[in-house]
């Protein structure tokens, strides 16, 4: 056994494990190479000198001391090949005869000194940053780890390097011939006012979907086939928000556990789509399918953004594997604590990408852009981007990642969403993102959950929330849109598991329940979990139908999680990231249940109508204020007293609200500058548990009034349609929603 201060010696005098036997194979020697070029970086298939085929290699590490291109044939034997030329940092060299569908990867040779931060190990096989196809899946035995893992003293076991041979054991990159130029591609590119998100898991979705051919189920092909298609078309959403596609790796916890990561959190290749998702085969056929997916959603109408997980990768901290990152240029890529031995981890994933640093900002804009303009998609929500916006510690909306992003003519044109917070010191950002992003809104979150569910000390807080949050967004000429409204996302109870349980119930996890937020904001309606009850269920089917009409009335961009509108649940797990299984994937049988269809088509319904009423996807605030002499404001607030709301009526404890939405103050102009008008609308918002009276507000305001939607009633399949005079009580039943429409008389839009 190596001690302590052995292990403290100069670097490159510290002990190393032994080779295992048979583990190292031995490498073929390469064919010539000749000099090629910097850029671009990674492997790219092309013609080189005098016409002949073969494959540019540009790898950017700037510390290390050699690099050789690794190249395996089907029978995984290795070939080496030096890259001599080093310019900017960049080693390259162009390979001829190395053709589309080439497994490759990289050894990296420099400095083992973990107390400085370098980490070089050439045993270990490093996949390409910049790899397009990746082929192989990630198990994490001993072997694939840059230290002894199993070293007897842990608390130095990092600085142990092992000399095994990873590549027996590690997927390989893929080169890939694209020549797409997407002319035959019509990009929707809806309005961020007019879209409606659904967010959803490309395995999940379509795993037991019956229409979708079983080969199919759990790929980018179930995706693009009609029957998944026709769903969200149905619907009535604007843009699929697909949780990670990155190639990403299994954390060893999870394999040891005979689990998964499932949800995809852990990206270790930022420009290859995850093979796992593919029909055709992990040898290149899945960037093509991934097109072909995107070519079919863009056909029915809906774009396509990526969940993209930049601040962290799969190599975790010090005691993770060297897949990549780690070994290519550990001190480069990470960031790293004064002592350089360990990792500043802003994200709970054991490492935080170093943005700052112009390599690290180049791979992730680099990849950025390759995704829009080679794989055709059309925006990103970036995971925990709070941590990429950090300078050196602090979180700055000065960072040289969101500098780059405002002024990229590529990326500052698609759709850009923040989770505006990460684990850090200052870490939570909702409402600071600067122009150009929209950002999911907790606080809406938090605010309508509370509503429902009668914990709000007062109603101050929903009413900014359904008016689009002008106190966290009405700054810097941010609209309305910046604000991504949602009830429940991946993360988290489902939408029936919210009115099902009180409690979470992660025990399938094997983390004896401890993982996943106490803070569910939840309420069960008498009974934890599935009942026979009928009362308790038809209450809890009321309560989706208030919280969805909610969502889809409120101002700003909702966001729908996939299976919602269909009853989904997963047994109150509120943390199912590792649930690659029922748990996990969207029951579609539930679609010919008759309570949950009737969901379906409420929800489809108010799409709809969204989409017909441009007062409901307004693309200013509100003002307040009275625009016309009859005093007609753009939005009023109503007690049930059909009163308009004091200072007083704020700060008093309500269950009930009323909010006008004017239709005839609407600002801006259609594309033809005419003026914008539509109909006004009174939703009326009742939490209580007993049924009360609300008096239909009068001139200015309307004179008489047409039920549209009724949230009490468990048919939805056609409006209400009745007609109430200004100044009539209605009766609002127990929690329910009602929305009306202003009837106006003949001619009223005549100006």
């Amino acid at each position: 056994m190596t001690s302590a201060a052995e292990q403290r010696a100069p670097a490159g005098q510290r002990a190393a494990a032994p080779s295992t036997d048979g583990a190292r194979r031995a490498a073929v020697p390469g064919p010539a190479v000749w000099p090629g070029a910097p850029t671009p970086l990674g492997a790219r298939f092309r013609a080189g000198p005098d016409g002949v085929a073969g494959t540019n290699f540009a790898l950017w590490a700037a510390g290390a001391e050699a690099v050789r291109v690794c190249l395996f044939d089907a029978d995984g034997r290795e070939t080496r090949i030096p890259l001599t030329e080093l310019t900017h940092e960049i080693w390259h060299g162009f390979v001829p005869g190395v053709l589309p569908g080439q497994r490759y990867g990289y050894r990296v040779d420099g400095r083992w000194d973990p107390w400085t931060g370098a980490r070089w190990n050439p045993a270990k096989l490093l996949l390409d940053p910049y790899a397009r196809a990746v082929d192989g899946e990630f198990t994490l035995p001993p072997e694939v780890y840059g230290h002894v893992r199993d070293w007897p003293e842990q608390q130095v076991a990092d600085t142990v390097r092992d000399e095994r041979d990873s590549a027996p054991y590690v997927p390989k990159g893929v080169v890939v011939h694209d020549d797409d130029d997407w002319s035959d591609d019509r990009r929707p590119k809806t309005p961020w006012a007019d879209s409606v998100i659904y967010e959803l898991h490309v395995r999940g979705f379509t795993k037991l979907h019956p229409g979708i051919p079983e080969p199919l189920r759990g790929t980018y092909a179930g995706l693009a086939h009609p029957a998944a298609l026709e769903h969200l078309v149905r619907l009535g959403v604007t843009a699929v928000e697909l949780l990670p596609v990155h190639q990403f790796a299994h954390e060893d916890h999870l394999l040891r556990r005979g689990l998964a990561n499932y949800w995809g959190y852990n990206s270790i290749a930022y420009f290859a789509p995850h093979a796992a998702y593919a029909a055709s085969g992990t040898t290149g056929g899945q960037v093509g399918e991934f097109k072909q997916m995107v070519r079919a959603l863009h056909a029915a109408g809906i774009e396509v953004i990526l969940d993209v997980v930049y601040n962290h990768t799969a190599e975790a901290g010090e005691l993770g594997p060297t897949l990549s990152l780690k070994g290519i240029d550990n001190r480069a890529y990470y960031r790293l604590q004064d002592d350089a031995r360990r990792y500043a981890d802003y994200t709970g994933c054991g490492n935080t990408l170093h943005v700052v640093r112009p390599q690290v900002l180049r791979l992730i804009t680099d990849s950025l852009r390759y995704w829009v303009t080679e794989m055709g998609v059309d925006g990103f929500r970036f995971d925990l981007a709070a941590a990429l916006a950090r300078s050196m510690h602090d979180v700055d909306m000065l960072s040289p990642f969101l500098a780059v992003i405002a002024q990229d003519p590529v990326l500052r044109r698609v759709k850009l969403i923040a989770e505006p917070w990460d684990i850090g010191s200052g870490g939570y950002q909702v409402g600071a993102f600067p122009p150009l992003w929209a950002e999911w809104n907790d606080r809406y979150r938090g605010a309508v959950r509370d509503f429902w569910r009668q914990a709000l000390p007062d109603v101050r807080e929903m009413g900014y929330r359904l008016s689009g949050s002008s106190d966290l967004y009405a700054w810097g000429g941010r609209r309305p849109y910046a604000s991504v409204n949602f009830v429940t996302a991946h993360d988290g109870f489902t939408l029936r598991d919210l009115v099902s349980y009180e409690r979470k119930h992660n025990e399938a996890n094997g983390e004896d329940n401890r993982d996943g937020t106490d803070d569910n904001r939840s309420w069960n309606c008498g009974a934890e979990g599935e009942t026979d009850d009928e009362g308790v269920r038809a209450l809890r089917r009321r309560q989706l139908r208030n919280l969805l009409t909610t969502l889809l009335l409120s101002t700003g961009v909702p966001m729908l999680v996939a299976g919602d509108e269909l009853g989904r649940t997963q047994g109150g797990n509120n943390n199912a990231y590792c649930q690659d299984n029922a748990i996990g994937w969207l029951d579609w049988s539930l679609s010919a249940d008759p309570g949950w269809r009737s969901l379906t088509e409420l929800v489809a319904r108010l799409i709809a109508l969204r989409h017909r009423h441009p007062v409901l996807r307004r693309r200013a605030f509100f003002s307040g204020r009275a625009q016309t002499a009859d005093g007609l404001r753009d939005l009023a607030w109503f007690t049930a007293r059909g009163a308009e709301m004091t200072e007083e009526d704020w700060y008093a404890p309500a269950a009930t609200l009323g909010m006008y939405l004017s239709g005839q103050d609407i600002p801006g102009r259609d594309e033809r500058g005419a003026r914008v008008v539509d109909d006004s609308f009174l939703a009326v918002l009742h939490a209580g548990g007993e049924a009360t009276g609300f008096v239909l507000p009068g001139p200015p305001w309307a004179e008489r009034y047409e039920l549209v939607v009724d949230t009490s009633r468990e048919d939805q399949a056609a409006p209400p349609g009745t007609v109430h005079p200004a100044g009539t009580e209605l009766t609002v039943p127990s929690r329910a929603v009602l929305l009306l429409r202003v009837v106006r008389d003949p001619g009223a839009d005549q100006a």
